[in-house]
């Protein structure tokens, strides 16, 4: 094995110009989506860059399938509050017969399944409806910066070669906050010892007797407890396991990976995110043993699917103008600068549980304001970029802020706001964080988007 402090000296290279856009966005979960479909609404020429084949982001290539985030309890009415792109999207995923009704998550909110499959197809219709480029197989790899504070061109690997993409706006959807990191923009990882967010490998088995199984998401987490008196050991407690569309198929939401001194994996460590991809599927496969032999209704089970990678939560978080914290959540934060909201609550994987902090339900409106301040990342002296905006669950919250904001409908929010504030950021011949705040929220409600500025 060569020595990590070994290296190389790459020659200098010239590198070819796949296209020259008004905004290009990394990433194409539910915050990338968002952000391109905005923008292109918007009459902007747009470029998404994926990694994988296929949109989704941690939805679709971690075997998510379930939409958190979209609702909130409001005085102890449960209902929608994340709209605009995101209607747009349950909407085709519906048509394809892929969507779920909501379900109801600890009596407290509700959540909504979907089919993978179904999600990519929409995903794909719904941003070529709009004409935006898509880029997939395209790996970022750097940036080329104008100056200090504006970036020229993101440069990406591809099957092809590399490449470089030219805009005038950029927006980090990648989740990990690549695109941020190669410009300069000061980050944090973890808690105040730098302890993340532990990954999951979710799968999903077919072949399962509906009928037998009964409410299993009530009955596996006390199977799981009388097994640990005989001295079985699970990853962590509790157990997510529910139906799918359709009621042969379920998902299952319950392994926990970490590394050997039993902290959460670190997924921009090439080492560590190789080791974690093994053992969460040899989790997978040694939980399913246990449905198999324990579990009602799956003794004829099987594996349909372990999804292509392990099931990230929290890797790098840039630092911007405003930090969404955990008190903002539990106390329903407002802000004047809102851009749509969170109901869902604090979500914390620690070793071997699932820390669940709430807002006041019934007694609250369930919900916080994001601010816009969140989007707009800053180099390590507080200067702010000039053409930059990230969004999703590499934006700016502190570690517990993002346990809660980081789900689907809370990147929802933020990636539709950053698409509409580059536009207008090009409008104005401004810069991102310059943008009129005001314009910025009429012109997301105009598109349907829920600001939350009513309750």
């Amino acid at each position: 094995m060569t020595s990590p402090t070994a290296s190389l000296r790459e020659p200098a290279r010239d590198t070819a110009v796949f296209g020259e856009y008004d905004v290009v966005v990394l990433g194409g979960g539910p915050a990338g989506l968002a952000a391109a479909a905005a923008a292109a609404a918007l009459g902007r020429s747009v470029l998404l860059v994926e990694r994988y084949g296929f949109l989704g982001g941690m939805g679709t290539a971690a075997g998510v399938t379930n939409f958190c985030g979209l609702h909130a309890n409001v005085f102890g009415d449960i209902r929608q509050v994340v709209h605009g792109v995101a209607d747009d999207l349950l909407a085709r995923i519906n048509r394809l017969g892929g969507l779920n009704p909501p379900h109801r998550v600890f009596g407290k909110i509700d959540a909504q399944a979907y089919d993978t499959a179904a999600f990519k197809c929409a995903a794909d219709d719904l941003l070529l409806s709009r004409g935006v480029d898509l880029l997939f197989h395209a790996l970022a790899a750097g940036v080329v910066m104008d100056d200090e504070w504006r970036i020229k061109a993101l440069l990406v690997e591809t099957k092809s070669g590399r490449r470089a993409v030219l805009a005038q706006v950029f927006i980090d959807c990648s989740g990990d906050g690549d695109l941020a990191a190669f410009a300069g923009a000061a980050f944090e990882k973890g808690d105040a010892h730098g302890g993340m967010l532990y990954p999951s490998m979710m799968f999903r088995l077919n072949g399962v007797d509906p009928d037998k199984a009964g409410e299993a998401w009530r009955t596996i987490p006390a199977l799981m407890d009388e097994a640990a008196k005989r001295g079985v050991s699970f990853p962590r407690k509790g157990a997510i396991v529910r139906p799918q569309k359709h009621t042969n198929e379920w998902r299952v939401n319950v392994t926990q990976v970490r590394n050997a001194d039993g902290r959460a994996i670190d997924a921009t460590d090439m080492h560590e995110f190789s080791r974690g991809e093994i053992e969460g599927r040899k989790q997978a496969l040694d939980f399913f043993a246990f449905l198999k032999h324990e579990a009602s209704g799956f003794a004829d089970a099987y594996i349909v699917d372990i999804p292509p990678q392990l099931g990230v939560r929290e890797t790098r978080r840039i630092t911007g103008r405003y930090q969404l914290t955990a008190d903002d959540v539990v106390t329903c934060a407002s802000f004047e600068d809102t851009i749509g909201v969170n109901g869902w609550p604090i979500e914390a994987h620690v070793a071997g549980d699932v820390a669940w902090r709430w807002q006041d339900i019934p007694g609250s409106r369930g919900f916080n304001h994001l601010p816009y301040r969140m989007l707009t990342p800053q180099a390590s002296n507080q200067k702010v970029f000039d053409n930059l905006l990230v969004a999703g669950r590499c934006a700016s919250m502190t570690h517990e802020g993002q346990s809660a904001a980081r789900v689907s409908g809370g990147c929802f929010v933020m990636g539709e706001a950053a698409g509409t504030a580059a536009h207008l950021s090009l409008a104005g011949n401004t810069g991102c964080a310059d943008i009129a705040v005001d314009k910025l929220q009429e012109t997301l409600e105009r598109s349907g988007a829920y600001l939350g500025r009513d309750a």
